[in-house]
């Protein structure tokens, strides 16, 4: 590894801060616990924890020596001051005099010592930040050095690789007993750069910002290259691990939606049937998915007990997929099921040794691992299936490390089921209410229009991913990056079939499979029908009707691929109901649309596919036009605020209503068939 240390950015840092109000100390530690952070073979996802002594004034303006620690919730990568709180550091070194202390008196006695009363609560491990006496401390869970430390003779290997630089701890959960051990062993040796625990990650330390950090870099320096003098194994394919298309399709996008809807058949009513995935197909993904010896590396267990909360103790494990998707479908799904069991029994056979009980939490799995395709992470949302695959990839890349200078040997079962079931460990994932269409995948065409977006905008705020189908693929994308988070901009022109399906395939091969289509794409033709040329009209059916059977027909094949049904949502317009004059080759595509709409939803109602359309009317948009508008209000003689008001409400309607529309009847789990009309009022386009 390089270091990253800059010394004017560090003094860029001192200054900026100071600015804030903060001293240089907090600032130096800021600086480089991002430094850290930055790196994901170092730390992932909330991971490791940094911290500094130093004195801050209290309230009177007297001096405190305290320890800023990191705050549960903040990520290295992105921490700012108010990431380390402070604590102070007196009342943290008289706790270890006691002989025990319980998990739940040590949050409270340092959340008591709290300098802000408001702050997060101070790492897990801020006792052993605190009874080791170095100024600076910095602790990541480091894959090089994991390789390391998850050996049988992790012990022996690290002395010949670091000498009397570090010294070993051994597998202690964190807490108060890992504090105290962590500190005797300091106080044992003399001139000691670090301490790596065993199964667990490395600590370094200093006097300075700079010498704790370097001191890191330096000593996973020299566990890389220990990696790197062992020659490389030869690899050990299991058969039928190689990448096949399945009917000339990519198989990610054919089937992650199986695996996907395997999934939620396992988990039943009783558990979260729907998630998101996320699936990696790196070199490492790859090697470690199509090795023979896969069983029985996932049977051993994680690169560090923090990720259990992730991932579980285990992945699961899956055959590669054949040309017959139904079949794969039942044998994963006979797997999902014996996994599931495996879970039960595991809980079972741990949690009577905890007097106060513990509450099971779901049994499946958050890794699934496929020859072919290879590590998929399983999440409620993309942001969680990504953290899952981020995981994975790490836990990968350790056991393939620590394969290459001996044996993966991680912590036992026991450990394992004590910190995921540790509630310190469990507080880390939060607590948040699910929003009401999280866990879903909705696509929406027509996506950069003025109703397409606010359509995105309107799902993307119920906690849906987004995937947004254009024609313009610069303005799908801009779109996308309004909306922000794993939103997604594609270029669809939805009157070339082909590309209807290439687009589905990146949503599927991207998120595991869709759960809402919106399909809005249109455009206007206006004109006389007597006079209007035939092309004309062509043109507008195959965009306004044949365009919109393309979308169902292949959303539908991955609803059923789900097996989870599914909801297929129209813009259909008032035209349909209530045509205007001079504007027949709309009005009549979009009457098919509507006999479309309710074709579907009859034939598709046994798959618990729900098929409805909106009506709205008279919308600001790339259809409607200013200069439209104009036209329109002057052949019925008003001026174009009256003619967008002109409905028995008086009020003009927008694309966010029409929006907020369309998100309503992807709720309504029991109607089907609809039309909802959004429109202000309008007799004359009222259903009869």
């Amino acid at each position: 590894m390089k270091s990253l240390w800059i010394d004017a950015d560090a003094e860029a840092a001192i200054s900026r801060y100071a600015a804030l109000g903060v001293g240089g100390d907090l600032a130096l530690r800021t600086y480089t616990a991002r430094l850290l952070g930055a790196d994901p073979s170092l730390v992932l996802h909330g991971g490791g924890n940094t911290s500094v002594k130093t004195t801050i004034a209290d309230l009177f303006g007297d001096p405190v020596e305290v320890l800023c620690v990191k705050g549960s919730g903040w990520d290295l990568a992105t921490i700012e001051p108010a990431g380390h709180p402070a604590v102070r550091l007196a009342p943290l070194l008289r706790l270890r005099g006691l002989e025990r202390l319980s998990d739940e008196a040590m949050v409270n006695a340092q959340r008591q010592n709290l300098m802000d009363s408001v702050a997060p609560n101070p790492s897990v491990e801020t006792l052993l930040h605190a009874f080791i006496p170095e100024k600076f401390i910095d602790h990541t869970h480091s894959v090089a050095v994991l390789a390391l430390a998850n050996q049988p003779d992790a012990a022996r290997l690290i002395e010949a690789v670091y000498g009397d630089r570090v010294a070993c701890v051994p597998y202690v959960m964190p807490g108060f007993d890992l504090a105290k051990r962590c500190a005797e062993i300091w106080e044992s040796r003399v001139g000691l750069e670090g301490l790596v625990l065993l199964n667990h990650g490395i600590f370094s330390f200093g006097a300075t910002a700079r010498e704790s950090y370097e001191r890191m870099i330096a000593l996973v320096s020299l566990a890389e290259g220990r990696l790197a003098s062992a020659p490389a194994p030869a690899p050990a394919p299991a058969p039928g691990s190689e990448l096949v298309s399945i009917g000339g399709a990519e198989p990610a996008s054919t089937m992650l939606p199986v695996l996907r809807g395997a999934i939620g058949e396992a988990a039943g009513t009783r558990w979260p049937a729907r998630w998101i995935l996320d699936r990696r197909a790196g070199d490492v993904a790859m090697a470690v998915a199509g090795d023979e010896r896969l069983k029985t590396w996932a049977a051993r267990g994680v690169a560090t007990p923090d990720h259990v909360i992730r991932t579980k103790a285990r992945p699961l494990i899956l055959g590669a997929p054949g040309q017959d998707p139904s079949a794969w479908r039942e044998t994963a799904l006979r797997a999902l099921r014996a996994y599931m069991a495996d879970y039960h029994a595991y809980f079972a056979r741990h949690a009577p040794r905890f007097a106060q009980g513990k509450t099971q939490l779901d049994p499946l799995p958050r890794v699934v691992v496929v020859p072919g395709l290879g590590l998929i992470g399983l999440g409620r949302n993309a942001a969680e299936a990504a953290v899952t695959a981020d995981v994975a990839e790490s836990w990968a890349t350790t056991l393939l490390a620590a394969e290459r200078i001996g044996r993966f040997a991680p912590i036992g079962e026991a450990d394992t089921f004590d910190m995921e079931y540790w509630s310190l460990e469990q507080a880390k994932l939060g607590k948040s209410a699910e929003r009401r269409l999280e866990r879903r995948v909705v696509v929406i065409t027509g996506g950069a229009g003025a109703i397409g977006a606010a359509t995105a905008r309107a799902f993307a705020s119920e906690g849906a991913q987004v995937a947004i189908l254009d024609r313009d693929v610069a303005a799908a994308e801009a779109t996308a990056r309004s909306i922000g988070g794993a939103a997604m901009g594609l270029g669809c022109d939805v009157t070339d079939a082909a590309g209807v399906e290439r687009a589905f395939a990146v949503v599927t091969g991207r998120f595991g499979g869709v759960d809402v289509v919106v399909s809005n794409a249109g455009a206007a033709v206006a004109g006389a029908m007597v006079s209007l040329d035939n092309r004309a009209l062509r043109d507008s059916f195959e965009i306004n009707f044949f365009s919109h059977q393309t979308v169902a027909r292949v959303s539908t094949g991955v609803f059923r691929a789900q097996r989870m049904g599914g909801v297929l949502l129209f813009n259909v317009s008032k035209q349909a109901l209530n045509p205007g004059p001079d504007f027949g080759a709309y009005g009549t595509s979009k009457a098919a649309l509507l006999a479309l709409v309710r074709q579907y939803a009859l034939e598709h109602g046994a798959d618990g596919i729900r098929v409805n359309a909106i009506n709205p009317d008279r919308i600001r948009s790339g259809l409607l036009t200013d200069s439209m508008i104009a036209t329109r209000a002057a052949a019925r003689g008003v001026d174009p605020d009256g003619y967008m008001a002109g409905n028995l409400l008086g009020e003009e309607v927008t694309a966010d209503d029409v929006a907020q529309a369309f998100v309503f009847a992807a709720l309504m789990r029991r109607t089907t068939g609809a039309l909802i009309t959004v429109d202000g009022g309008n007799v004359a386009a009222m259903v009869r």
